[in-house]
């Protein structure tokens, strides 16, 4: 047999699958994508077809180099990237630059939802070949998005400030969270009570209940001021009260379909605080494989889907460790099926665990955040063969002469699959005794008047921002992740108590975005873009359609642009009056952000930072600005006084005075680790002029000792080498290492 070559995108997906392909296979890794278009021009000819110009990634030119020899030595090629888009298109363009050494050979397109021998296996037994309708699908999702970075970023940088940018998809994403501050920023808050008592037998040998005023006179309460109320509780505390209703029925909670990509990041948001970013990062090494008892195990299904499918043989196994583990009554009575909500979505599978007999508590090999995750996986999908929550809910109603009240409250007849999946929220109310009977009189206790104010809608979470957006057909399970992260790294917003809070820069590029781009940056038209790129890929759309439509309408919007009357609209007049030369000052945005500037510019060049308070007032700093970066320490400066901040220079962080330039006091930021070449200086961050982070002597350049990894000031227990150094791979994340006696650390 000829030798056969599998390329994958990643070291520990490609050993995981070379334990099962067989020895005639080698196997390769791409490291993810090998070319792209261009990062310094526009790299699409828009005259001819949207003609995209993909250039190598030159940091991939090692692995190209040896993908070509591998190809050259083989007698057949299997492409097994990922089977979303994003793999698909990774498959095409490694076809493309191995083109000349693939030559008349056998190229072969493989699949498989998880990393197993079995499904290995059936991919390799059934090859099939590139779905260029899918590659066409991520080429118009990129190029569109090049369309829009290279036409209205440059028109933010002129009008505010440089390095702020548009996107396609993460500007309606900010769209949506300055809208929703705009919503609370104009709330009135309404008063309105809640009138309580708690009631009981008359001998007082039943339990306590408390019930709420629904009705008073006949009328449905709605009280809306203290008068009212306490007229109200006046009333209703000379009145005696009985029992004149008890209803009780019987209801079934059923367990959740198994995890989607947006569901499975709003769970980990919600219950172990992982960004979707992190989510992913995570879900991506259980996903390739994680080495269990010295052999590479894939944990889970493939993570990026929309799809509640389960495997019909998958929930044969479910069923049969629920058996096991529960018996037969836990079970449900037949396989529950999930329904999708379009069949293009059936293509895949939901995320579930490759083998339910991999249960957590038996899984050695995996760190805390991935044995939490991977629990969390498991018990979704467990859960969702097991029997339905039983409740009986109780609702009592209370009368008297001119008012009745109810109370409700469930009792869990049987936990049903809360017995494995225990996040499902089950509100049971009041504890209401079963002896309470129809036509009881009642004691009243604790009639009580409360004063509450309707609240503002709540800011977006990471978790309820992925749920709107899939709720709203925004993005795909491939974009969640990048989307939240790219507007909190553009410091469009900020998270604080988990929630996105715009900062200034996003509400003003929101701002320009909807003022003048309206029409593309809303809800409706990114949804049916999203749609459009599905149509393509089930071939029902072309390419250059979907292009010419959506660049021919943003051209015409930019010709009719005026960036200097932009500009202008953007400054912001005050009443700060200018101390040199008496003009009104205004707000401008400069490459720091904003700051106060006089208006008789270029005759006055005065300028001043500010802050705001918490009404929005601005408060005026005699100092200089500071860059918005800046992070102030709790220290002063041992020249003037004055405080110290941690600044980003040429080469890397560095502690310096607030007060430059009229102080000049700076000093490199040590990692507080001895220099183990001359044992005087410390090691510090620094930068090379290509950007690359590694670590020096403070006494350079009489010690010119650096290092790449980031040394840490903890002592080896194994070695008691004086220092660690932080290390970090796909497989175990991050984690300490010894770089005398080699020993791993958990951080």
């Amino acid at each position: 047999m000829g030798k056969k070559l599998i390329i994958v995108e990643s070291p520990a997906k490609a050993k995981t699958i070379g334990k099962f392909a067989g020895s005639q296979y080698q196997i390769k890794a791409s490291m993810g994508h090998i070319r792209d278009l261009p990062k310094s021009s526009f790299g699409v000819d828009i005259e001819h077809g949207f003609k995209p110009k993909y250039v190598i990634d030159r940091s991939k030119l090692k692995i190209i180099k040896q993908l070509k020899e591998a190809t050259t030595s083989s007698d057949e090629i299997f492409i097994a990237s990922d089977h979303d888009r994003e793999g698909e298109a990774i498959a095409w363009h490694l076809s493309e630059v191995l083109k000349k050494e693939i030559g008349t050979k056998p190229l072969h397109r493989i699949v498989f939802n998880e990393i197993t021998k079995k499904a290995i296996k059936e991919s390799l037994k059934k090859p099939d070949k590139i779905n260029m309708n899918k590659v066409d699908s991520q080429q118009t999702r990129r190029i569109l998005d090049r369309i829009v970075g290279y036409n209205i970023s440059p028109i933010l940088w002129k009008s505010i400030t440089k390095g702020t940018s548009a996107g396609r998809v993460q500007s309606v994403a900010l769209r949506m969270i300055c809208e929703r501050e705009e919503d609370i920023k104009n709330f009135v808050p309404r008063e309105y009570w809640n009138i309580t008592a708690e009631f009981s037998d008359q001998n007082k040998k039943l339990p306590s209940f408390k019930a709420s005023l629904e009705k008073f006179k006949g009328e449905k309460i709605d009280i809306d001021n203290k008068l009212t109320a306490e007229e109200i509780t006046n009333q209703l505390d000379k009145e005696n009260y009985f029992i004149n209703d008890i209803k009780k029925k019987q209801r079934k909670i059923q367990p959740y379909p198994p995890y989607i990509t947006s569901t499975m990041q709003q769970d980990a948001a919600r219950l172990l605080n992982f960004s979707a970013k992190k989510t992913m990062l995570i879900a991506q090494q259980l996903y390739e494989g994680i080495d269990i008892g010295g052999e590479t195990i894939g944990l889970i299904t493939y993570m990026r889907t929309d799809s509640v499918r389960i495997a019909d043989e998958a929930i044969v196994k479910c069923r049969n460790l629920i058996k096991e583990r529960f018996g037969d009554s836990e079970l449900y009575a037949s396989a529950r099926v999930f329904k999708n909500k379009n069949k293009a979505q059936d293509a895949h599978e939901a995320i579930r665990p490759t083998d339910p007999y991999r249960t957590p508590e038996i899984l050695k090999g995996l760190n805390n955040d991935q044995l939490r995750l991977y629990t969390l996986i498991w018990q979704r999908f467990i859960a969702t063969q097991m029997q339905p929550v039983n409740l009986e809910t109780v609702t009592v109603e209370i009368k008297s002469q001119n008012s009745i009240f109810t109370s409700k409250g469930s009792i869990i007849l049987s936990e049903g699959f809360l017995q494995v999946y225990t996040h499902t929220k089950i509100a049971l109310g009041e504890k209401i005794d079963k002896n309470y009977t129809v036509n009881m009189p009642l004691t009243k206790e604790n009639l009580t008047a409360t004063q509450n104010f309707t609240k503002p809608p709540a800011r977006y979470t990471e978790s309820s921002l992925i749920k709107e957006l899939e709720a709203k057909g925004i993005g795909r399970p491939s974009t969640y992740a990048t989307i939240t992260n790219t507007i909190i790294q553009r410091k469009y917003v900020e998270k604080k108590n988990k929630q996105f809070v715009p900062t200034e820069l996003g509400l003003t590029v929101n701002k320009v975005l909807i003022s003048h781009f309206e029409s593309f940056f809303n809800v409706k038209f990114t949804a049916e873009m999203e749609e459009s790129l599905d149509e393509i890929e089930y071939g029902k759309e072309k390419l250059t359609d979907v292009l010419s439509r959506y660049y021919e309408a943003l051209d015409k919007l930019i010709k009719k642009l005026d960036v200097k009357k932009l500009k202008s609209e953007l400054i912001e007049e005050t009443d700060i009056v200018c101390e040199k030369c008496g003009s009104k000052m205004v707000i401008r945005w400069g490459k720091n952000g904003q700051f106060l500037a006089c208006s008789n510019y270029p005759e006055c060049k005065n300028t001043k930072n500010f802050t705001r308070d918490e009404n929005g007032k601005i408060v005026v700093s005699e100092e200089k600005s500071a860059n918005e970066n800046d992070k102030k320490l709790d220290e002063k400066c041992p020249k003037c006084g004055g405080d110290l901040v941690i600044k980003k220079g040429r080469y890397g962080e560095f502690i310096a005075c607030s007060n430059y330039p009229k102080c000049r006091y700076t000093r490199p930021i040590t990692t507080g680790v001895k220099c183990p070449v001359c044992k005087d200086g410390e090691l510090v961050e620094r930068r090379s002029k290509r950007g690359k982070r590694f670590y020096a002597c403070t006494n350079y350049p009489k010690c010119k000792f650096i290092m790449n990894d980031k040394p840490v000031n903890k002592e080896c227990p194994n070695c008691n080498n004086p220092y660690l150094v932080e290390k970090y791979s796909k497989a175990e994340g991050t984690y300490l290492e010894c770089p005398e006696c080699k020993t791993k650390f958990k951080e």
